[in-house]
């Protein structure tokens, strides 16, 4: 590096890739942060330029590069940064010294300087927090602390769904994707095959694949709303069930409130989607298989609007991705290695991070705008743009929120008003939505009850449940 590129470097002063000191003085703080470089997105630590930006470098002697070398040993894995010398003309024996580290790569151990991680936000150094340091530690053992690989307690193989596994091994033979001689082999040792069991326990892989047991860990949120916001509900569902059942639920969602066209070509009637279905579903089987099931008390959702539709997964993008670049060709980087790979061999899931690529390519075949992917609050969110719904023409900018139809009845508007409530907040207490309808606590009572809704656990610390698919008809 010279001198002049020094310059540019450090005209912009600190960054979140940047980090200047005074001196080797500050080595302590320097590895800090070179420490959350490594476990960010990299950068270059710089000593010998002030907080004034004023280039004034140090004398470098070889007890200097010895505690160079001896603090970057204190950082674990072990690193070996690039190190230049920036020789300053106007100063005899004077040197600007410059480090290099890497971005910390996806499913590598987290690092940590004399036995604690440090991260990059902006410019600032901070100690990583516990659940961060805990995310990279199952990514980079997943065979020892991963959510599909632990044990699923209170499971056993009886609870699974025999003929689904039947049906799917049948079509991964078909496709040729799983040997023939897996259809005459027991349930056991196709678990076995696709590592599913520790031992003979079943692992939560296999009861998120193949349960038939009701559980609310496995849970579709699904809405259709009136406008563009959130305001008002039109329709209000969950779906809970193994990863079959909650597919098929948020498809049939999607049937149920986009409009549906046909054309003749040949022989066949070919049906299309306000988005195209192929879309939909890869975008939904996504959601299912690379949500981080760590996350609790989250779970996928779908939300239909006016001129748009969103599908939600707890969870963010692997580091190597972002939203900007998740559409260009990438390799696949699978949250639940094992998830993927079952679903691969059934023909559900592609390898190689494809998926991203049929969806965009389904959207462009029938016309409709191209979806884009987001991060909110925790979610990673997928968004397809539609500009006609139920066959009027939808712009985006149009007043939407137009009043309830005229003849919708009272119940149906408490019904309404009630999932709405349930949906910010699950624990709501029956005086509370009372309160909010202007209604009796029996008549609340009454259309819960309808609703398919139930009290699940302690009577200050429960939720409400859906007990079975619903919807609000009356």
């Amino acid at each position: 590096m010279t001198l002049e590129e020094l310059k540019k470097l450090i005209s912009k002063d600190e960054t979140k890739n940047i980090e200047l000191k005074k001196s080797t003085g500050e080595l302590r703080e320097g590895m800090h942060t070179a420490c959350a470089f490594l476990n960010s997105d990299g950068g270059i630590l710089v000593f010998g330029v002030t907080p004034s930006l004023s280039i004034v470098g140090q004398i470098v002697s070889e007890s200097t590069r010895r505690d160079i070398a001896q603090a970057l040993a204190g950082i674990e894995p072990a690193v070996t940064p690039v190190i230049e010398y920036v020789d300053i003309p106007d100063k005899d024996n004077h040197q600007v010294i410059v480090l290099r580290f890497n971005p910390w790569v996806y499913g590598n151990d987290p690092y940590t300087f004399h036995g604690r991680p440090y991260y990059r936000l902006e410019s600032v150094t901070k100690a990583m927090p516990r659940d961060m340091f805990d995310a990279r530690i199952r990514i980079n053992m997943p065979h020892k602390y991963s959510w599909e690989m632990r044990e699923a307690e209170g499971y056993s193989i009886k609870d699974l769904d025999v003929s689904t596994i039947r049906g799917v091994v049948r079509l991964g033979v078909e496709e040729k994707r799983i040997p023939v001689g897996s259809l005459n082999e027991s349930i056991k040792v196709i678990l076995k095959k696709w590592n599913l069991l520790d031992g003979d326990n079943l692992r939560n892989a296999a009861v998120f694949l193949f349960s038939k047991r009701f559980s609310y860990d496995y849970e579709i949120r699904m809405a259709r709303f009136r406008g563009t916001d959130k305001n008002y509900f039109i329709d209000n569902q969950q779906a809970h069930g193994n990863f079959f059942e909650l597919l098929d639920a948020g498809m049939s969602f999607f049937f149920k409130h986009l409009s549906l066209s046909g054309e003749i070509k040949g022989f066949k009637r070919e049906e299309h989607l306000d988005v195209p279905a192929t879309a939909l579903r890869e975008a939904l089987i996504n959601a299912l298989c690379h949500r981080d099931y760590d996350i609790y008390q989250c779970s996928i959702g779908i939300a239909i609007y006016d001129d748009r539709i969103e599908i939600e997964s707890p969870g963010l993008l692997p580091r190597e991705l972002t939203p900007k670049t998740i559409k260009r060709s990438h390799k696949s980087y699978p949250r639940n290695e094992i998830v993927a790979t079952v679903l691969y061999q059934i023909t559900y899931l592609e390898k190689w991070g494809s998926g991203i690529k049929r969806i965009m390519d389904a959207c462009k075949a029938e016309g409709s705008p191209q979806p884009f992917w987001s991060e909110e609050g925790g979610y990673t969110v997928v968004t397809f743009p539609m500009n006609k719904l139920n066959g009027r023409i939808v712009t985006p900018n149009e007043p939407q929120n137009e009043p309830q139809n005229e003849h919708q009845n009272e119940p149906q508007k408490r019904a309404l008003t009630i999932e709405g409530l349930i949906a910010e907040n699950e624990s709501i207490s029956i005086n509370a939505i009372a309160e909010r309808l202007n209604a009796a606590r029996i008549t609340v009572r009454r259309d819960l009850k309808k609703l398919g809704y139930a009290w699940e656990g302690a009577s200050k610390n429960g939720r409400w449940v859906k007990k079975v698919l619903t919807s609000t008809n009356w």
